[in-house]
């Protein structure tokens, strides 16, 4: 399933929009800090029109966007997609103590830097900034699961990530899609990761700290980077299904284990420097094609089916 797809369910589940019922209801049972606080982050846009409903008559668990705590009626989630908000995040965002998803998608009007405010949200466990204007560096603070695709972020991936906090599972990273360079952090072998795509960027060194036979990650997407190690080194997790290494430098041969990578359903290793045979006996199990040659051309010295024999 596509990294975003995943993100997007997961979010849609726990922010799923009120009943009217629920719109109608008195302002008791919002709680008022949480209130002021929204209001606060509506105001601090130059056009708050986005957010028609949400009006102080109505109580905020009813508004646009955010979900409530059934229980205390504090704000633990805010999700805002597709609006033209006009302005930056703004810095008011950790008055929402309880927060624990926070998704702004689609905002092309949002710009500057990600707030290390964000940090306070002690409770953020989602954290999904894409297709925006946003720039500047990643920020430092973690959550488990991390997507900041799409903007224009710069400087490498912080050495901070090598310690995700994984209470509350495997953690997953998606920061494909911008201008991020520098070295991959060797911490990040430490992390068992469930998903990792950080395609699209101008990242090199080590990237095959993602791999290894003990983990537990379902999708490795490192394209159209600066990468530079030996494939032949690197072991395969069984639960693989998304293999993409392709326009890289990554050199040596594809080793004879990712045979038994038995759930793997899309792989592209082509662009590279990688050279001997082409595995061959595939275990695949919901796969009923085997690799046409896309998934291995234009590398130094590949042969075997799919592409030419070897001599």
């Amino acid at each position: 399933m596509p990294f975003q797809t995943v993100f997007f369910l997961l979010l849609l589940h726990s922010l799923s929009p009120p009943s009217a019922a629920d719109s109608s209801s008195s302002s008791g049972l919002c709680h008022p800090d949480d209130q002021s606080a929204l209001l606060q982050f509506k105001n601090s846009f130059s056009d708050p029109k986005p957010f028609p409903t949400w009006d102080p008559k109505f109580h905020c668990c009813g508004w646009y966007g955010v979900e409530c705590n059934e229980t205390t009626n504090h704000v633990i989630g805010l999700d805002i997609a597709t609006s033209d908000l006009n302005g930056t995040i703004p810095i008011t965002l950790p008055n929402l103590k309880h927060l624990q998803h926070l998704r702004l998608h689609k905002l092309p009007n949002l710009v500057g830097e990600i707030p290390p405010e964000i940090g306070q949200l002690h409770h953020l466990t989602y954290l999904v900034i894409s297709w925006t204007n946003v720039s500047g560096p990643v920020p430092h603070f973690l959550s488990n699961l991390i997507s900041l695709s799409r903007n224009h972020l710069t400087g490498p991936i912080p050495e901070s990530f090598g310690h995700f906090p994984e209470s509350a599972g495997p953690p997953a990273l998606d920061l494909s899609h911008n201008m991020l360079s520098g070295d991959i952090p060797a911490s990040l072998a430490n992390v068992n990761f469930s998903e990792i795509d950080i395609s699209r960027n101008s990242l090199s060194g080590d990237a095959s700290v993602f791999f290894g036979l003990g983990k537990i990650t379902n999708t490795i997407i490192i394209s159209r980077n600066n990468f530079e190690f030996d494939f032949s080194k690197v072991t395969f997790m069984e639960d693989l299904d998304v293999l993409d290494i392709s326009h890289n430098k990554i050199y040596g041969t594809i080793p004879s284990q990712i045979i038994d990578a038995v759930y793997l359903q899309q792989l592209n290793v082509s662009y590279n420097r990688l050279c001997g045979k082409i595995p061959t006996g595939w275990k695949l199990r919901y796969r009923s094609e085997i690799w046409d040659n896309s998934s291995f051309l234009h590398n130094r010295c590949l042969c075997g089916f799919p592409l030419d024999p070897c001599q």
